[in-house]
C-alpha cells in the first residue's frame, strides 16, 4: 500500500506530540525508541519539502526578474 504523504503542516503536529508525549516521560523504552525513530522520519520529510520549496521559490523569483 502506497505511503500517504503528510502535509508539512501535519507533521509538524505530529512532531510537537510526539516532543510533549516524551518530555512527560509517558512513553516507556520501547515506545521511546519508535517515537523517536517517527520524530526523525518526519523531520527528515519537513527538511525536504522546506528545501523543494526554497528552490522553487528561488526559480520563481528569477523567473521575475
Amino acid at each position: 500500500m502506497a505511503k500517504k504523504k503528510l502535509s508539512y503542516k501535519s507533521a509538524v503536529e505530529e512532531i510537537e506530540s510526539i516532543v510533549d508525549k516524551i518530555e512527560n516521560g509517558e512513553p516507556d523504552v520501547d515506545e521511546l525508541a519508535e517515537l523517536v525513530k517517527r520524530a526523525a522520519s518526519l523531520i527528515k520529510e519537513c527538511k525536504g519539502k522546506l528545501k523543494t520549496t526554497e528552490e522553487n521559490l528561488s526559480e520563481t523569483l528569477e523567473e521575475l526578474e
